[in-house]
């Protein structure tokens, strides 16, 4: 790591953003451009008004115009500005000109950066709130070849564009900031974003680190803080353990969801899974190519024990993975919280598949106390949606039933809202489900893990045991789980 860096334990208490902007503009290795769209200069504004910026700014601009922005970095298929394409371009086409512009022959000390973003803030209508994407690229090592990178997306929540300039302009402070003298606790260099920021000024929802001096961070982990710290509801990762923008994922796309604990991901889950999705894409409203599916775990469920376990997460994290499927972390222990954060991405339909006793929890009222419409409310948000619930049956342990939507029990002053529900097409039964597999739960088969016992490898989906015999998962003590509702 670079020495010039020179970590001063002095500025472990919060400096003020001038004190950050000076820190970075008095030391002599720290050198690099500002390219800014769409929302003005602001984070060079910070490094121009605490004075000493000739040291550290070659060069701050903004392509404002879109001809100009094309002119410089290309056009993007999608014909649009604010998106990490963007942002990717901007950072090496910067970065380009630096290596080419700068010689280290004269300057073998500079630590370069490129720090961009492309913002759209809050329209005149107030229709739309504003976002952003926000990034570094930058070394620490005057000889490091490859660069590190953190790229943020940022949701604003002010209901004026100054003030979501403004605040653009402080997380890029803090962003950079972080990268150069927090890189070695990124958790708290997440946090530290929000230095002289109220969180209720703007969302996080997506990060990413990659370069040498990342090379240990797993961004599943990242993703998981964001929650933690009440940056955003909910996260999103992909086969790769990249993080994604749900926002992105789910535009206007049909959305088939899971719900589970996957602890482990079982047989039962995957014929779930694929028994529901069979029945998805054959709905008339639904095409194939324009379908998203993902496995859902609640922040509920990674909490069973009181506290979140991060080595647990991973553990389900990595099996999901390694099936290569797509995994949201939410904050939505209610069904409906969930549809209702989909539709804000979403007019088509979402499909919902879950086992018998979920659809009964649906119905439990208990649940819904804290709305002032009660279940009624929660429900009026459900029907309004494109909804369909996909139904995996349970077989009764002590009379050997099959329970199905046509005969599961719930409270009898939800009966009638349940056959409305039902008989208005929003509930769907799988009829060919696996009936040899419907012993099998999740709960047990963790419990004959941790018990070293044997016979659980048959449970779970091909290769899915040989992973997890290989890097020791699911290995600590067992803990009480939660309803997912």
């Amino acid at each position: 790591m670079a020495s010039v860096l020179n970590q001063d334990p002095a500025f472990e208490n919060i400096p003020s953003i001038k004190a950050k902007t000076l820190r970075i503009n008095l030391n002599p290795a720290i050198y690099g451009t500002f390219a800014e769209i769409g929302a003005g200069q602001e984070t060079a504004r910070h490094f121009f008004r605490s004075g000493g910026a000739s040291g550290t700014i070659a060069k701050a601009m903004s392509a404002y115009d879109k001809n100009f922005s094309d002119a410089i970095y290309g056009t993007e298929k999608d014909g649009r500005y604010v998106t990490q394409s963007r942002l990717n371009k901007m950072l090496h086409h910067e970065m380009q000109l630096m290596e080419e512009r700068i010689s280290r022959k004269d300057h073998p000390d500079r630590l370069f950066f490129t720090y961009a973003n492309t913002v759209a803030t809050i329209d005149f209508s107030k229709r739309y709130k504003g976002h952003g994407w926000v990034g570094i690229m930058f070394q620490l090592d005057p000889n490091q070849k490859e660069y590190d990178e953190i790229i943020l997306h940022l949701r604003f929540k002010q209901n004026e564009a100054r003030l979501q300039q403004e605040t653009l302009g402080i997380v890029g402070v803090n962003l950079i900031y972080g990268a150069f003298y927090k890189y070695n606790k990124p958790r708290k260099l997440l946090k530290y974003l929000y230095d002289h920021i109220d969180k209720d000024t703007v969302e996080i929802d997506m990060v990413n680190f990659s370069g040498p001096n990342f090379k240990n961070v797993d961004n599943r982990l990242m993703s998981l803080q964001l929650i933690r710290y009440d940056m955003t509801d909910a996260v999103m990762f992909g086969p790769d353990g990249n993080n994604l923008l749900p926002a992105a994922v789910l535009y206007k796309k049909n959305i088939l969801a899971l719900r589970g604990s996957f602890r482990p991901v079982t047989k039962v889950n995957m014929d779930m899974f694929q028994k529901s999705y069979d029945i998805f894409i054959r709905e008339q409203t639904v095409e194939e190519e324009n379908t998203v599916v993902m496995f859902e775990i609640t922040l509920a469920n990674l909490k069973a024990s009181g506290e979140i376990d991060e080595q647990d997460f991973m553990d389900r994290a990595e099996l999901l993975c390694s099936l290569g499927h797509t995994v949201l972390i939410s904050k939505f222990q209610e069904y409906y919280r969930l549809v209702e954060y989909l539709g804000n991405y979403t007019k088509a339909r979402i499909g919902l598949t879950m086992g018998v006793n979920n659809l009964v929890e649906i119905f439990d009222e208990k649940y819904y106390r804290h709305l002032s419409g009660g279940i009624l409310e929660a429900f009026g948000k459900l029907f309004f949606k494109d909804l369909k619930v996909y139904l995996y049956p349970m077989k009764n342990a002590e009379t050997g039933q099959i329970m199905t939507s046509n005969n599961i029990k719930v409270h009898p002053r939800m009966k009638e809202l349940y056959k409305f529900f039902k008989y208005n097409g929003k509930v769907m039964d799988i009829i060919d489900y696996d009936p040899e597999i419907m012993h099998i739960f999740s709960r047990d088969v963790l419990k004959k893990i941790m018990n070293g016992e044997e016979g659980w490898e048959e449970m779970l989906p091909e290769g899915i045991a040989d992973i997890i015999k290989k890097k020791k998962l699911f290995t600590r003590q067992e803990v009480p789980e939660k309803q997912n509702v």
